[in-house]
């Protein structure tokens, strides 16, 4: 009687009963450099500036990517090489996995390699990343950080309007996170939860920690029953772009992630019009265009010829041309009447 090699299918469990996540990471991920919770460069495009983060998160300190510039690029590690080999499905991913690290699930034998792949570097303590809890204690705002603000033509009313903070003392997890005795640093609430914004930190540790929903907004209220609807990718250009044009509104980044299904209705059953506002860049023109095309939305992003200038938002263009430069771009565009 002829044996055959029994059929198995396949299935995350399966695979991850003989490497972990950490290991499937390891191999894949082109730049081999890589550190856990420490942004590297994407390997979905050719960047300058790392947007890219391998880290635990929820219980068992489950390994998870995100794709900062495009947050649609994001999951645990079976996701990763199914958008970094463009695979159809979740089958085609763990029958990659098995051949590549010889399993043996498929053939039935196995010459171990897998093994011989996991002892080539010893893997770090995963420990879970919990990001629910963040207390901050705040503090008045220094002449400095007041002077920040006041270039992009905000005074201290503004800030308290737009729910901005000083912060003297951060914790998360409540373990005090250790901050710059003259580091510019800055709490952004919204309904409970915190965003640090570290303006002058290395961009690994600008926004952190950070517990907003991405798909929390700024200035709903203020596109509420209007015409146009003017989208920006952060509090910043939303408080800029406010001095000049009345029914704007912002999402937290430039990631399709932050367009929920809640936030499309409303702005959509809110405005006749909408045109988004992303940074002129590569990466923010790339976005702009599939967001606008993905959801019909116009977009007007701030001229490239600044881009020589390294200005390529709304609020760096305020602090070195002033908002009249931006009024009169909008009113060229017949965008402000």
């Amino acid at each position: 009687m002829i044996k055959g090699i029994k059929k198995v299918f396949l299935t995350k469990e399966l695979v991850l009963s003989k490497i972990s996540s950490y290991d499937i990471f390891r191999f894949y991920m082109p730049n081999k450099n890589w550190e856990i919770d420490v942004v590297t460069l994407s390997p979905f495009r050719d960047e300058k500036h790392p947007s890219f983060v391998i880290g635990p998160k929820g219980e068992g300190g489950v390994l998870i990517f995100i794709d900062f510039a495009d947050t649609s690029l994001k999951g645990d590690a079976f996701k990763f090489v199914e958008k970094l080999y463009n695979m159809k499905n979740m089958f085609e991913v763990y029958s990659k996995i098995d051949r590549d690290f010889d399993l043996g699930f498929t053939t039935g034998t196995t010459t171990k390699k897998y093994e011989k792949i996991i002892r080539k570097y010893n893997k770090p303590e995963i420990v879970k990343k919990d990001y629910s809890f963040i207390q901050v204690k705040t503090r008045k705002f220094t002449t400095e950080e007041l002077a920040y603000w006041n270039n992009y033509y905000q005074d201290i009313d503004d800030l308290k309007a737009n729910n901005i903070f000083s912060v003297a003392e951060v914790y998360l997890n409540k373990k005090r996170i250790v901050l710059g005795n003259n580091e510019l640093r800055f709490g952004y609430l919204y309904d409970g939860k915190w965003k640090i914004y570290r303006p002058l930190s290395d961009r690994r540790w600008k926004w952190m920690p950070n517990n907003v929903p991405i798909t929390a907004m700024d200035g709903l209220d203020d596109i509420k029953d209007c015409h146009t609807a003017f989208i920006t990718k952060s509090k910043k250009d939303y408080m800029v772009m406010k001095k000049i044009f009345p029914t704007v509104c912002a999402v937290q980044n430039e990631g399709a992630g932050c367009f929920s299904d809640e936030n499309i209705e409303y702005i959509k059953s809110n405005s006749e019009k909408q045109i988004l506002s992303f940074d002129s860049d590569e990466v923010g023109v790339k976005n702009s265009t599939s967001i606008t095309n993905k959801f019909g939305f116009e977009y007007c992003n701030v001229p490239k010829k600044y881009l020589k200038d390294g200005i390529n938002d709304w609020a760096d263009l305020a602090k070195v041309h002033g908002l009249k430069v931006i009024e009169e771009y909008l009113i060229n565009k017949q965008i402000l009447k």
